[in-house]
């Protein structure tokens, strides 16, 4: 039997695997490296989270949409939009395996295909994503094509035959502010180097009465010192930590400082990196809101948001000043890092959560207490 009857679209993977489905959206043909999202809810932050540029996101739960789409006028009380972690859709596709087209809940305004569709982002649904998502775990994440309206004998290994891997790209480049921004009107500030920040780290720092500054991530340190901060955070962002080598001693700068500092995601890595420590690739990466973490300070253990490929090898920090703070429950991996000058801290997980739970947020009360002399 003819997978394709009925359908107008296929994924393509790098392995040659091909899954049949019906396209909706932009009617396009996109690449990017295919990943899944293990969350149940949290679509309109996940999608518009800039960690997920330049990649096609598998979402594994099956009904997508159920609950519509808000509007981005919908602001909180620090006038930032209360559903999306960016101003846009970042992923280049997405991949989901049924389609809600009747969503019911009072914020919603507009369908999930009309939202993709007024974004201009392809994607494809009633696929197997079951199917999909098994074929990642065991063989990793890969290089795939959303491709619209193919005849069955059309020549699919040429699509991506000429496709970079996804290493090759500095995403963080498209993701991070062009000039500096200023939230708030407090006269203490934090300085955000933004490498694809997203709004809920922005929120933690206002509604603690701070401005966040948030600034390119080419920024060198006399820049950032300019604004006399009170703390630095190293943002989250996309793609692989070791193509922002040129700014890690920036980075470097900072951490010895004594300016209190905090790492989320991607920042975890560049300031691992910038000390001494080594990253590599996860086989199919670590992605969505229910991802168990221990304190190795505490004893406790916590449920965590993440959204990463990469992570720091723990045996590296060995040559650093930096011990050990979180780790992984499932995998052992590296989940965060305290310096041995006690004013910096970073974690690969996501405090600030949206979407996820907030059972970290007290990261963020660890970094705010060292303004006040506080780095117990």
């Amino acid at each position: 039997m003819d997978d394709s009857v009925g359908n107008n679209a296929v994924l393509i993977l790098e392995d040659g695997s091909k899954f049949y489905g019906k396209g909706f959206g932009k009617t396009s043909t996109v690449v990017g490296e295919v990943v899944f999202n293990t969350g149940m809810v949290g679509y309109t932050e996940s999608l518009t989270d800039p960690s997920y540029g330049g990649q096609l996101l598998l979402f594994t739960y099956p009904l997508i949409g159920n609950y519509g789409v808000p509007d981005y006028s919908n602001h909180d009380e620090f006038s930032l939009p209360a559903h999306f972690e960016s101003s846009k859709i970042q992923t280049n596709g997405v991949i989901i395996n049924e389609l809600c087209e009747s969503p019911s809940h009072w914020s919603s305004t507009r369908t999930f295909a009309d939202w993709l569709k007024s974004e201009e982002i392809t994607g494809i649904c009633n696929i197997d994503t079951r199917s999909l998502t098994l074929k990642i775990r065991e063989s990793g994440v890969m290089m795939g094509a959303i491709i619209y309206e193919q005849d069955p004998i059309t020549d699919y290994d040429s699509i991506l035959s000429n496709v970079k891997s996804y290493e090759t790209y500095e995403f963080f480049k498209n993701v991070s502010t062009k000039t500096p921004k200023t939230y708030g009107t407090h006269q203490d500030k934090v300085v955000i180097l933004d490498f694809g920040v997203k709004n809920g780290i922005i929120r933690n720092v206002l509604k603690r009465n701070y401005s966040a500054v948030v600034v390119p991530y080419n920024y060198d340190f006399n820049q950032i010192m300019t604004y006399d901060p009170k703390g630095i955070i190293i943002s989250n962002g996309p793609g692989d930590p070791q193509s922002c080598n040129e700014y890690l001693d920036t980075i470097n700068k900072i951490c010895n400082s004594s300016i209190p500092t905090l790492g989320i995601c991607l920042g975890h890595q560049l300031i691992s990196l910038s000390l001494g420590a080594s990253t590599y690739k996860l086989q199919y990466g670590h992605r969505g809101h229910n991802k168990s973490c221990k304190d190795l300070i505490s004893g406790r253990s916590f449920v965590t948001s993440q959204n990463h490929g990469y992570a720091v090898d723990l045996n590296s920090l060995s040559n650093t000043e930096l011990e050990p703070w979180f780790v992984n429950l499932d995998d052992s991996s590296l989940e965060g890092v305290k310096h041995n000058n006690d004013s910096c801290i970073a974690v690969q997980f996501h405090p600030e959560a949206h979407p996820g739970p907030y059972d970290t947020s007290y990261v963020f009360d660890i970094f705010f207490d060292m303004f006040n002399g506080d780095k117990s």
